[in-house]
Protein backbone atom coordinates (compact mmCIF):
# COMPACT_ATOMS: atom_id res chain seq x y z
CA UNK A 1 0.00 0.00 0.00
CA UNK A 2 1.42 3.32 -1.30
CA UNK A 3 2.04 6.08 1.71
CA UNK A 4 -0.64 8.13 0.17
CA UNK A 5 -3.49 5.50 -0.43
CA UNK A 6 -2.25 4.20 3.97
CA UNK A 7 -2.80 8.14 5.07
CA UNK A 8 -6.51 8.08 3.27
CA UNK A 9 -7.52 5.00 4.62
CA UNK A 10 -6.25 6.50 8.17
CA UNK A 11 -8.10 10.23 7.43
CA UNK A 12 -11.57 7.96 6.32
CA UNK A 13 -11.16 6.12 9.96
CA UNK A 14 -10.85 9.43 11.95
CA UNK A 15 -13.44 10.76 9.77
CA UNK A 16 -15.59 7.89 10.80
CA UNK A 17 -15.12 8.08 15.04
CA UNK A 18 -15.78 11.72 14.75
CA UNK A 19 -18.82 10.63 13.05
CA UNK A 20 -19.70 8.60 15.54
CA UNK A 21 -19.15 10.86 18.07
CA UNK A 22 -21.12 12.92 16.96
CA UNK A 23 -24.37 10.58 16.04
CA UNK A 24 -23.94 7.92 18.70
CA UNK A 25 -25.09 8.41 21.96
CA UNK A 26 -21.72 7.91 23.98
CA UNK A 27 -19.87 7.68 20.70
CA UNK A 28 -19.89 4.05 20.96
CA UNK A 29 -22.44 1.10 20.46
CA UNK A 30 -22.68 1.05 24.41
CA UNK A 31 -20.91 1.04 28.01
CA UNK A 32 -17.66 -0.10 26.58
CA UNK A 33 -16.00 2.42 24.34
CA UNK A 34 -12.22 2.13 23.89
CA UNK A 35 -10.07 4.59 25.06
CA UNK A 36 -9.78 7.86 21.86
CA UNK A 37 -5.94 7.31 21.50
CA UNK A 38 -6.88 3.56 20.61
CA UNK A 39 -10.07 4.21 19.27
CA UNK A 40 -10.68 2.43 16.19
CA UNK A 41 -13.82 1.10 13.04
CA UNK A 42 -13.66 -2.29 12.33
CA UNK A 43 -14.04 -3.24 8.57
CA UNK A 44 -13.85 -6.88 9.16
CA UNK A 45 -13.01 -10.26 10.86
CA UNK A 46 -12.08 -13.26 10.09
CA UNK A 47 -10.72 -15.95 12.27
CA UNK A 48 -9.26 -14.79 15.07
CA UNK A 49 -8.18 -11.35 13.54
CA UNK A 50 -9.95 -8.40 12.84
CA UNK A 51 -9.15 -5.10 10.72
CA UNK A 52 -9.96 -1.70 10.99
CA UNK A 53 -11.10 1.38 7.98
CA UNK A 54 -7.58 1.76 7.91
CA UNK A 55 -6.04 -1.36 6.88
CA UNK A 56 -4.51 -2.40 10.39
CA UNK A 57 -4.58 -6.33 11.72
CA UNK A 58 -5.37 -6.97 15.03
CA UNK A 59 -5.70 -10.61 17.22
CA UNK A 60 -8.62 -10.11 18.67
CA UNK A 61 -9.12 -11.17 22.12
CA UNK A 62 -12.89 -9.49 23.22
CA UNK A 63 -14.46 -11.49 19.76
CA UNK A 64 -17.79 -9.21 20.09
CA UNK A 65 -17.68 -9.62 23.58
CA UNK A 66 -17.60 -13.35 23.56
CA UNK A 67 -20.26 -14.68 21.16
CA UNK A 68 -17.54 -15.59 18.26
CA UNK A 69 -16.07 -18.38 19.61
CA UNK A 70 -14.95 -19.72 16.23
CA UNK A 71 -13.50 -16.78 15.31
CA UNK A 72 -14.93 -14.45 12.69
CA UNK A 73 -16.53 -15.25 9.80
CA UNK A 74 -16.69 -19.18 10.07
CA UNK A 75 -17.05 -20.37 6.25
CA UNK A 76 -19.70 -23.23 7.76
CA UNK A 77 -21.39 -21.05 9.68
CA UNK A 78 -21.22 -18.37 7.03
CA UNK A 79 -22.47 -20.90 4.64
CA UNK A 80 -25.34 -22.06 6.85
CA UNK A 81 -26.73 -18.41 7.26
CA UNK A 82 -26.19 -17.83 3.68
CA UNK A 83 -28.77 -20.65 2.49
CA UNK A 84 -31.08 -19.50 5.49
CA UNK A 85 -31.48 -15.71 4.28
CA UNK A 86 -32.54 -16.98 1.12
CA UNK A 87 -35.19 -18.34 2.40
CA UNK A 88 -36.41 -15.47 4.65
CA UNK A 89 -34.80 -13.82 8.00
CA UNK A 90 -37.83 -14.30 10.00
CA UNK A 91 -41.08 -15.54 10.40
CA UNK A 92 -42.32 -15.31 14.34
CA UNK A 93 -43.92 -18.55 13.85
CA UNK A 94 -42.00 -22.44 14.20
CA UNK A 95 -39.30 -23.05 11.78
CA UNK A 96 -36.87 -26.04 11.52
CA UNK A 97 -33.50 -24.22 13.19
CA UNK A 98 -35.00 -23.24 15.97
CA UNK A 99 -36.90 -26.70 17.03
CA UNK A 100 -33.67 -28.42 16.15
CA UNK A 101 -31.20 -25.84 18.21
CA UNK A 102 -33.49 -26.55 21.25
CA UNK A 103 -33.43 -30.37 21.22
CA UNK A 104 -29.51 -30.15 20.42
CA UNK A 105 -29.13 -27.47 23.55
CA UNK A 106 -31.36 -29.72 25.64
CA UNK A 107 -29.48 -32.75 24.55
CA UNK A 108 -26.34 -30.86 25.75
CA UNK A 109 -27.39 -28.97 29.33
CA UNK A 110 -27.55 -30.84 32.47
CA UNK A 111 -30.59 -28.79 34.00
CA UNK A 112 -32.54 -28.67 30.49
CA UNK A 113 -36.07 -30.09 29.88
CA UNK A 114 -36.87 -27.54 27.58
CA UNK A 115 -35.80 -24.55 25.91
CA UNK A 116 -37.18 -20.97 25.56
CA UNK A 117 -36.06 -18.91 23.11
CA UNK A 118 -35.15 -14.92 23.79
CA UNK A 119 -33.24 -11.81 21.98
CA UNK A 120 -30.59 -10.96 24.27
CA UNK A 121 -29.01 -12.39 27.56
CA UNK A 122 -30.72 -9.25 29.63
CA UNK A 123 -34.28 -10.60 28.16
CA UNK A 124 -33.30 -13.97 29.18
CA UNK A 125 -32.06 -13.26 32.95
CA UNK A 126 -35.29 -11.08 33.37
CA UNK A 127 -37.91 -13.09 32.06
CA UNK A 128 -36.11 -16.04 33.68
CA UNK A 129 -37.02 -14.12 37.32
CA UNK A 130 -40.21 -13.63 36.19
CA UNK A 131 -40.56 -17.61 35.47
CA UNK A 132 -39.04 -18.05 39.28
CA UNK A 133 -41.57 -15.67 40.24
CA UNK A 134 -44.54 -17.20 38.94
CA UNK A 135 -42.93 -20.61 39.69
CA UNK A 136 -42.39 -20.01 43.70
CA UNK A 137 -45.11 -17.18 44.40
CA UNK A 138 -42.09 -14.96 45.89
CA UNK A 139 -41.06 -11.60 44.75
CA UNK A 140 -37.64 -10.63 46.30
CA UNK A 141 -34.29 -12.06 44.64
CA UNK A 142 -31.01 -12.67 45.39
CA UNK A 143 -27.71 -12.24 43.40
CA UNK A 144 -23.57 -11.85 44.24
CA UNK A 145 -21.65 -8.39 44.62
CA UNK A 146 -20.36 -8.12 40.74
CA UNK A 147 -22.18 -10.72 38.90
CA UNK A 148 -23.47 -9.52 35.36
CA UNK A 149 -26.77 -10.49 34.51
CA UNK A 150 -27.85 -8.00 31.91
CA UNK A 151 -29.15 -4.03 31.42
CA UNK A 152 -32.47 -4.91 32.94
CA UNK A 153 -33.53 -2.96 36.37
CA UNK A 154 -33.26 -6.26 38.27
CA UNK A 155 -29.74 -7.22 37.64
CA UNK A 156 -28.12 -3.81 37.88
CA UNK A 157 -27.48 -3.47 41.57
CA UNK A 158 -24.49 -4.01 42.85
CA UNK A 159 -22.32 -5.12 40.00
CA UNK A 160 -19.49 -2.76 40.06
CA UNK A 161 -19.94 -1.10 43.48
CA UNK A 162 -16.62 1.17 44.44
CA UNK A 163 -16.44 -0.62 47.70
CA UNK A 164 -18.14 -3.43 49.45
CA UNK A 165 -22.15 -3.28 49.81
CA UNK A 166 -24.23 -3.05 53.06
CA UNK A 167 -24.96 -6.54 52.56
CA UNK A 168 -28.50 -8.00 51.51
CA UNK A 169 -28.38 -4.28 50.78
CA UNK A 170 -27.02 -2.50 47.39
CA UNK A 171 -27.32 0.36 45.39
CA UNK A 172 -28.32 0.72 41.52
CA UNK A 173 -25.57 0.58 39.27
CA UNK A 174 -27.54 3.10 36.18
CA UNK A 175 -29.91 5.82 36.48
CA UNK A 176 -33.23 5.59 35.84
CA UNK A 177 -33.74 2.59 38.00
CA UNK A 178 -37.10 2.49 40.18
CA UNK A 179 -36.57 3.19 43.41
CA UNK A 180 -39.76 0.68 44.20
CA UNK A 181 -37.27 -2.52 42.97
CA UNK A 182 -35.17 -1.14 46.42
CA UNK A 183 -35.34 -4.42 48.87
CA UNK A 184 -36.89 -6.72 45.81
CA UNK A 185 -32.83 -7.07 44.80
CA UNK A 186 -30.38 -8.53 47.85
CA UNK A 187 -26.93 -8.79 47.43
CA UNK A 188 -24.13 -11.07 48.79
CA UNK A 189 -20.73 -11.71 48.47
CA UNK A 190 -19.61 -13.82 45.66
CA UNK A 191 -18.06 -17.48 47.02
CA UNK A 192 -18.84 -16.69 50.65
CA UNK A 193 -21.28 -19.97 51.45
CA UNK A 194 -22.37 -18.96 54.97
CA UNK A 195 -22.99 -15.51 54.12
CA UNK A 196 -25.35 -17.04 51.58
CA UNK A 197 -26.87 -19.35 53.15
CA UNK A 198 -27.78 -17.47 56.06
CA UNK A 199 -29.40 -14.94 53.92
CA UNK A 200 -31.15 -16.76 51.90
CA UNK A 201 -32.39 -18.93 55.42
CA UNK A 202 -33.54 -15.16 56.60
CA UNK A 203 -35.52 -14.44 53.78
CA UNK A 204 -36.54 -18.15 52.41
CA UNK A 205 -40.33 -17.27 52.84
CA UNK A 206 -39.73 -14.31 50.25
CA UNK A 207 -37.33 -15.21 48.12
CA UNK A 208 -37.76 -16.35 44.46
CA UNK A 209 -34.45 -17.07 43.19
CA UNK A 210 -31.21 -16.91 43.45
CA UNK A 211 -29.37 -16.20 40.36
CA UNK A 212 -25.77 -16.32 40.04
CA UNK A 213 -23.11 -16.67 37.38
CA UNK A 214 -21.04 -19.59 38.69
CA UNK A 215 -18.20 -17.82 37.46
CA UNK A 216 -18.23 -14.59 38.10
CA UNK A 217 -16.53 -12.43 35.50
CA UNK A 218 -13.43 -13.97 36.11
CA UNK A 219 -13.99 -15.11 39.60
CA UNK A 220 -13.82 -19.26 39.66
CA UNK A 221 -16.29 -20.67 42.72
CA UNK A 222 -14.72 -22.27 45.53
CA UNK A 223 -15.15 -25.63 46.34
CA UNK A 224 -18.85 -25.96 48.28
CA UNK A 225 -19.56 -23.06 47.37
CA UNK A 226 -22.22 -23.72 44.65
CA UNK A 227 -23.23 -26.74 46.43
CA UNK A 228 -24.35 -24.73 49.31
CA UNK A 229 -26.68 -22.91 47.05
CA UNK A 230 -27.67 -25.31 45.24
CA UNK A 231 -28.67 -27.22 48.92
CA UNK A 232 -30.35 -24.40 50.56
CA UNK A 233 -32.24 -22.92 47.55
CA UNK A 234 -33.57 -26.90 47.26
CA UNK A 235 -34.76 -27.05 50.59
CA UNK A 236 -36.59 -23.97 50.50
CA UNK A 237 -38.49 -24.19 47.19
CA UNK A 238 -36.42 -21.36 45.59
CA UNK A 239 -35.38 -21.55 41.93
CA UNK A 240 -31.65 -21.35 41.46
CA UNK A 241 -30.66 -19.85 38.12
CA UNK A 242 -27.36 -20.27 36.58
CA UNK A 243 -26.42 -17.04 34.45
CA UNK A 244 -24.64 -19.18 31.82
CA UNK A 245 -24.58 -16.45 28.97
CA UNK A 246 -21.13 -16.18 28.93
CA UNK A 247 -19.94 -20.02 30.26
CA UNK A 248 -22.50 -21.95 28.17
CA UNK A 249 -20.66 -24.02 26.20
CA UNK A 250 -17.45 -22.31 26.33
CA UNK A 251 -15.79 -23.53 29.69
CA UNK A 252 -17.25 -26.84 29.12
CA UNK A 253 -19.94 -28.89 26.68
CA UNK A 254 -22.11 -28.85 29.60
CA UNK A 255 -21.33 -25.33 30.63
CA UNK A 256 -20.60 -24.24 34.14
CA UNK A 257 -23.14 -27.03 35.22
CA UNK A 258 -20.93 -29.96 33.90
CA UNK A 259 -18.16 -28.15 34.99
CA UNK A 260 -18.53 -27.55 38.36
CA UNK A 261 -20.80 -30.49 39.13
CA UNK A 262 -23.87 -28.10 39.88
CA UNK A 263 -26.87 -28.30 38.44
CA UNK A 264 -29.57 -25.40 39.09
CA UNK A 265 -33.06 -25.07 38.04
CA UNK A 266 -32.93 -22.58 35.06
CA UNK A 267 -30.12 -21.76 33.68
CA UNK A 268 -29.68 -18.91 30.54
CA UNK A 269 -27.89 -18.73 27.49
CA UNK A 270 -26.61 -16.31 25.51
CA UNK A 271 -23.35 -15.28 23.39
CA UNK A 272 -21.37 -18.27 22.01
CA UNK A 273 -24.96 -20.30 21.85
CA UNK A 274 -25.48 -18.80 18.26
CA UNK A 275 -22.48 -18.71 16.37
CA UNK A 276 -22.12 -14.86 16.59
CA UNK A 277 -25.60 -14.08 15.60
CA UNK A 278 -28.12 -12.27 18.37
CA UNK A 279 -29.97 -14.96 20.56
CA UNK A 280 -30.30 -16.21 23.84
CA UNK A 281 -32.15 -18.84 25.66
CA UNK A 282 -33.56 -19.96 29.07
CA UNK A 283 -33.31 -23.64 29.63
CA UNK A 284 -34.45 -25.57 33.08
CA UNK A 285 -36.64 -28.54 34.40
CA UNK A 286 -40.18 -28.95 32.75
CA UNK A 287 -42.02 -28.48 36.06
CA UNK A 288 -40.28 -25.15 35.86
CA UNK A 289 -40.68 -24.35 32.18
CA UNK A 290 -44.34 -25.27 32.38
CA UNK A 291 -45.23 -21.40 33.26
CA UNK A 292 -44.33 -20.44 29.97
CA UNK A 293 -46.80 -23.05 28.27
CA UNK A 294 -49.96 -22.57 27.58
CA UNK A 295 -51.04 -25.56 27.19
CA UNK A 296 -50.33 -26.20 30.67
CA UNK A 297 -51.16 -23.29 32.69
CA UNK A 298 -54.15 -21.11 32.16
CA UNK A 299 -53.34 -17.81 30.77
CA UNK A 300 -54.44 -16.08 33.95
CA UNK A 301 -51.20 -17.29 35.68
CA UNK A 302 -49.22 -17.52 32.47
CA UNK A 303 -45.79 -15.91 32.37
CA UNK A 304 -45.09 -13.42 29.21
CA UNK A 305 -41.84 -13.91 27.91
CA UNK A 306 -42.35 -13.35 23.74
CA UNK A 307 -40.22 -11.26 21.93
CA UNK A 308 -40.69 -10.69 17.87
CA UNK A 309 -37.49 -12.16 16.72
CA UNK A 310 -37.57 -15.16 19.31
CA UNK A 311 -36.47 -18.33 17.52
CA UNK A 312 -35.16 -16.30 14.66
CA UNK A 313 -34.14 -18.95 12.08
CA UNK A 314 -30.94 -17.19 10.98
CA UNK A 315 -29.47 -17.22 14.45
CA UNK A 316 -31.19 -20.29 15.19
CA UNK A 317 -29.26 -22.72 11.73
CA UNK A 318 -25.76 -20.25 12.88
CA UNK A 319 -26.04 -21.83 16.36
CA UNK A 320 -26.93 -25.28 15.26
CA UNK A 321 -23.79 -25.06 13.08
CA UNK A 322 -21.72 -23.60 15.68
CA UNK A 323 -22.45 -26.42 18.50
CA UNK A 324 -21.91 -28.96 15.47
CA UNK A 325 -18.55 -27.32 15.02
CA UNK A 326 -18.24 -27.43 18.51
CA UNK A 327 -18.85 -30.84 19.67
CA UNK A 328 -16.25 -32.22 17.32
CA UNK A 329 -13.08 -34.49 19.18
CA UNK A 330 -10.61 -31.57 20.60
CA UNK A 331 -12.30 -28.59 19.94
CA UNK A 332 -12.70 -27.36 23.77
CA UNK A 333 -8.73 -29.31 24.50
CA UNK A 334 -7.93 -26.30 21.95
CA UNK A 335 -9.08 -23.41 24.63
CA UNK A 336 -7.18 -25.26 27.26
CA UNK A 337 -4.06 -25.54 25.22
CA UNK A 338 -4.10 -21.86 23.95
CA UNK A 339 -5.87 -19.70 27.12
CA UNK A 340 -3.68 -21.95 29.67
CA UNK A 341 -0.50 -20.58 27.67
CA UNK A 342 -1.94 -17.59 27.57
CA UNK A 343 -2.40 -17.02 31.03
CA UNK A 344 0.99 -18.89 32.64
CA UNK A 345 2.81 -16.77 30.40
CA UNK A 346 1.37 -13.17 31.13
CA UNK A 347 1.79 -13.99 34.60
CA UNK A 348 5.27 -14.81 34.18
CA UNK A 349 6.17 -11.64 32.18
CA UNK A 350 4.65 -9.76 34.30
CA UNK A 351 6.74 -10.99 37.25
CA UNK A 352 9.85 -10.50 35.19
CA UNK A 353 8.95 -7.00 34.69
CA UNK A 354 7.88 -6.91 38.51
CA UNK A 355 4.37 -6.53 38.25
CA UNK A 356 1.93 -8.19 40.10
CA UNK A 357 -0.26 -9.48 36.69
CA UNK A 358 -2.90 -12.24 37.90
CA UNK A 359 -5.08 -14.03 35.43
CA UNK A 360 -7.91 -15.11 36.77
CA UNK A 361 -10.76 -17.30 35.75
CA UNK A 362 -11.23 -20.46 33.35
CA UNK A 363 -8.51 -21.07 30.11
CA UNK A 364 -11.69 -20.35 27.89
CA UNK A 365 -12.36 -16.68 29.60
CA UNK A 366 -9.98 -14.85 32.00
CA UNK A 367 -8.90 -11.79 32.87
CA UNK A 368 -5.40 -9.96 33.53
CA UNK A 369 -5.58 -8.09 37.22
CA UNK A 370 -2.83 -6.05 38.71
CA UNK A 371 -2.98 -7.04 42.23
CA UNK A 372 -0.96 -8.27 45.16
CA UNK A 373 -4.38 -9.91 46.31
CA UNK A 374 -4.31 -13.47 46.85
CA UNK A 375 -6.36 -15.67 46.25
CA UNK A 376 -8.89 -13.36 44.09
CA UNK A 377 -12.65 -15.04 45.35
CA UNK A 378 -14.89 -11.78 46.06
CA UNK A 379 -15.68 -8.38 44.32
CA UNK A 380 -14.01 -7.09 47.23
CA UNK A 381 -10.62 -8.42 45.83
CA UNK A 382 -11.17 -7.37 43.04
CA UNK A 383 -11.25 -3.85 43.96
CA UNK A 384 -7.66 -4.15 44.73
CA UNK A 385 -6.51 -4.23 41.55
CA UNK A 386 -4.95 -1.44 39.53
CA UNK A 387 -7.37 -0.20 36.62
CA UNK A 388 -5.31 2.46 35.64
CA UNK A 389 -1.84 0.61 35.09
CA UNK A 390 -4.46 -2.12 33.60
CA UNK A 391 -5.64 0.61 31.31
CA UNK A 392 -2.07 1.66 30.24
CA UNK A 393 -1.25 -1.97 29.60
CA UNK A 394 -3.77 -2.75 27.56
CA UNK A 395 -3.80 0.06 25.12
CA UNK A 396 -0.21 -0.49 24.86
CA UNK A 397 -1.56 -3.80 24.09
CA UNK A 398 -3.68 -2.20 21.16
CA UNK A 399 -0.96 -0.08 20.04
CA UNK A 400 1.08 -3.34 19.06
CA UNK A 401 -1.80 -4.91 17.66
CA UNK A 402 -3.63 -7.01 20.36
CA UNK A 403 -7.24 -6.19 20.45
CA UNK A 404 -8.04 -6.05 23.94
CA UNK A 405 -11.08 -4.34 26.44
CA UNK A 406 -9.23 -2.67 29.43
CA UNK A 407 -9.45 -3.94 32.30
CA UNK A 408 -12.28 -6.44 30.78
CA UNK A 409 -12.01 -10.45 29.55
CA UNK A 410 -9.51 -12.38 26.99
CA UNK A 411 -11.97 -14.35 24.75
CA UNK A 412 -10.38 -16.93 23.27
CA UNK A 413 -12.25 -18.71 19.78
CA UNK A 414 -11.12 -22.37 17.80
CA UNK A 415 -9.72 -20.02 15.72
CA UNK A 416 -6.46 -18.70 17.60
CA UNK A 417 -3.07 -20.55 17.27
CA UNK A 418 0.05 -20.70 18.67
CA UNK A 419 1.34 -18.19 15.97
CA UNK A 420 -1.33 -15.99 17.93
CA UNK A 421 -0.23 -16.35 21.36
CA UNK A 422 3.81 -15.91 20.04
CA UNK A 423 2.84 -12.64 18.73
CA UNK A 424 0.89 -11.72 21.64
CA UNK A 425 2.77 -12.41 24.22
CA UNK A 426 6.01 -10.53 22.04
CA UNK A 427 3.51 -7.76 22.29
CA UNK A 428 2.45 -8.61 26.16
CA UNK A 429 6.38 -8.32 26.70
CA UNK A 430 6.77 -5.00 24.89
CA UNK A 431 3.48 -3.32 26.78
CA UNK A 432 5.48 -4.41 30.09
CA UNK A 433 8.44 -2.79 29.03
CA UNK A 434 6.66 0.28 28.13
CA UNK A 435 4.65 0.66 31.40
CA UNK A 436 7.91 -0.01 33.61
CA UNK A 437 8.99 3.20 32.38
Amino acid sequence: MTPGAQSAKLDREADLLDRAGRYLAGGGLGLFVLPPEVNLVIAEGHGSHITDVSGRDFIDYHLGSGPALLGHAHPEIVEAVQRQVAKGSTYYFLNEPAIRLAERMVGAIPCADQIHFTGSGTEATFFALRVARAATGRQKILKFEGGWHGMNDYGLWGTVPSHPSAYPNAEPDSRGIPDAIRGQVLVAPFNDAARAASLIEQYASELAAVIVEPLERVLVPVPGFLETLRDVTRRHGIVLIFDEVVTGFRIAWGGAQERYGVVPDLATYGKAMSGGFPMAAIAGRSDVMKHLDARRVDRAHLVWASGTLNGNPVSSIAGLTALEILSRPGSLEHFHHIGGRLRREIEALGARYGFAAQTPGEDAVFGVRFTNRRPLRTWEDLLTADKDLNLRWSIEMIRRGILVNPNEKFYLSLAHTDADVDRTLEACDQAFAAIRG
